[in-house]
């Protein structure tokens, strides 16, 4: 018997994602969230830049970023709730 999974919006998706990354959804989040990927392109899009922005960020050391890529994201990030 299959039980009907609400539907996950976009920005639910958003609020999600780093649990998901984590493996920290529970099991009925994480089948709403795989469900609304395999529909959505632009999500996966976005999993997937989550995926490459953390394996990246990694590598980078502070002298890796220039005092204007600072700035820029520093002004970015100053309203982001």
């Amino acid at each position: 018997m299959s039980i009907a999974l609400a539907h996950l919006s976009c920005r639910e998706l958003v609020e999600l994602v780093t649990a998901y990354l984590e493996g920290a959804l529970p099991a009925g989040a994480r089948k709403r969230f795989e469900a609304h990927l395999s529909e959505c392109d632009g999500c996966t899009a976005y999993l997937e830049q989550m995926r490459t922005t953390i394996r990246l960020s990694g590598k980078l050391s502070v002298d890796d970023v220039s005092p204007e890529v600072e700035r820029a994201l520093v002004h970015a990030f100053r309203g982001w709730k």
